[in-house]
């Protein structure tokens, strides 16, 4: 009984995307265009939405029919959440703390962290909200802060529980304005440093501050247009000047965001070919904000980024046109963008079906959903994510980690996923108990979605 579980494990994290891979690439524009049989739409839904299929969960989403949980899925409030999640995130003392209580209790860094890390597992394992989940991993790494950067250690709980999570089905303005705000994100690009020319310098340290261009140039760059989103060196410089006294009150005791109009750029400036005028204050970074989320090359950005992330590693122009489109005649509304992808054949087709090889995030919590783990303490699986090459919250560069799959295709991390499987099926991963023998049932009704099949590696 073991030895199938083991191996239904490593040929569906190995095999399955080599398999295909060849073919795919020669014949994926065709593809996008082939739709899948009506018995793989659920199997695709539960792969791409949420964080891997348990046993059962085919059969519920063909009880309730397909299109109602998809549309649950996109109002999480709906959802009634699982009571075993909140009462195993109840032990992980600091995820409901403020920053500034971390500091005011002495909490010390690595328990933050392993609090943050255990978190997410447990989301993604246990939560009946997975399309919830899967976003917020989504946004928090696309507006990805290190959590290892000075007092961020303490900023970056109340950043992904506050300012992230709450709105990664909202207008995708608020959610810009929110990180623009965010104590962590001044922190991490420094913004909270950055001053106006007639700025007041600190005593004895004559000409120690200045403009800091660090967000202003990951706004345009990461954060909305894209590289190629037609900005200029200037506009990331005029972008920078408007967001001037944007900084953090007391940041090492956990701070807050204010307003310092002292150490405000207040003179005109011209951004994107905009000119906003003299005096405007804190008035002059909302308006950047309000012309990049806007934007049709945010939107175009924005789009592609979520269809790669769903759809295909090169997901088809044609999408991720249709997808911009609802984003500009929405005003960013990111529920209804991804709804526009949902609808679409190509999300359906045989060239998104099995084409994405999943993360070593998703793929340690689905293989765990897989085998309807119980996990006591998720500090191993948290490890185990780590040395697959994927540290949670510990991504330094503001990037955050790649969509596309061959980022996690390496020889190396084969044989790290294949070690990880035979400890699981084997029940040697410490704080994880699965069921093997329960798991291998031949009459499963989720077969073909679960072990026996290449979706439990990869999308």
């Amino acid at each position: 009984m073991r030895n199938r579980v083991v191996l239904a494990l490593c040929l569906a994290m190995f095999l399955g995307e080599s398999a295909f891979a060849s073919k795919k690439n020669a014949e994926q524009g065709r593809q996008f265009f082939k739709q899948i049989p009506k018995d793989q739409r659920i199997p695709q839904a539960l792969n791409r939405l949420t964080f891997g299929p348990r046993p059962g969960d085919a059969r519920q989403v063909k009880a309730i029919g397909l299109k109602k949980w998809i549309d649950l899925q996109l109002h999480p409030e709906r959802i009634p959440e699982n009571p075993l999640l909140d009462a195993k995130l109840k032990t992980l003392d600091t995820l409901n703390m403020s920053g500034s209580e971390m500091v005011r209790k002495g909490m010390v860094r690595k328990l933050v962290a392993r609090d943050l890390a255990e978190g997410k597992l447990l989301r993604a394992i246990y939560s009946n909200r997975q399309l919830d989940q899967v976003l917020d991993d989504f946004w928090f790494n696309h507006f990805n802060i290190f959590l290892d950067k000075g007092a961020d250690r303490f900023m970056v709980t109340e950043y992904e529980r506050g300012v992230i999570r709450p709105r990664v089905l909202g207008k995708f303005r608020d959610l810009l304005e929110a990180t623009a705000k965010s104590p962590a994100m001044l922190f991490y690009l420094d913004n909270w440093q950055s001053v106006g020319p007639n700025a007041p310098q600190p005593r004895g340290r004559k000409g120690s501050r200045g403009l800091n261009e660090n967000y202003g140039r990951e706004l345009l760059e990461l954060h909305t247009l894209g590289v190629d989103g037609g900005y200029t060196q200037q506009d990331v410089t005029e972008a920078a000047r408007c967001f001037t006294g944007w900084t953090i009150d007391q940041p090492q005791s956990g701070g807050t965001f204010v307003f310092n109009k002292r150490v405000h750029d207040d003179g005109d400036k011209v951004f994107l070919g905009v000119k906003i005028p003299a005096g405007g204050g804190e008035s002059d970074g909302e308006k950047v904000l309000d012309i990049v989320a806007r934007h049709p090359s945010t939107a175009h950005f924005i789009s592609r980024k979520l269809a790669m992330r769903f759809v295909a590693d090169n997901p088809p122009s044609s999408l991720v046109d249709r997808m911009a489109q609802t984003f500009l005649n929405t005003d960013g509304d990111l529920r209804e963008v991804m709804l526009t992808m949902l609808k679409s054949k190509e999300f359906w087709s045989e060239g998104a079906y099995r084409s994405k090889m999943k993360s070593p995030l998703e793929m340690v919590a689905s293989a765990v959903r897989a085998l309807n783990g119980d996990v006591d303490s998720a500090f191993s699986l948290v490890n185990q994510v780590a040395q697959l090459g994927q540290p949670l919250y510990r991504k330094q560069e503001p990037t955050g980690y790649s969509n596309a799959s061959q980022e996690w295709v390496n020889a190396g991390g084969l044989l790290a996923r294949m070690n990880f499987a035979l400890h699981l099926a084997g029940n040697h991963v410490p704080g994880v108990k699965v069921d093997a023998a329960k798991a291998a049932k031949p009459d499963d009704p989720t077969a073909g979605i679960g072990l026996g099949s290449p979706e439990f590696q990869k999308h």
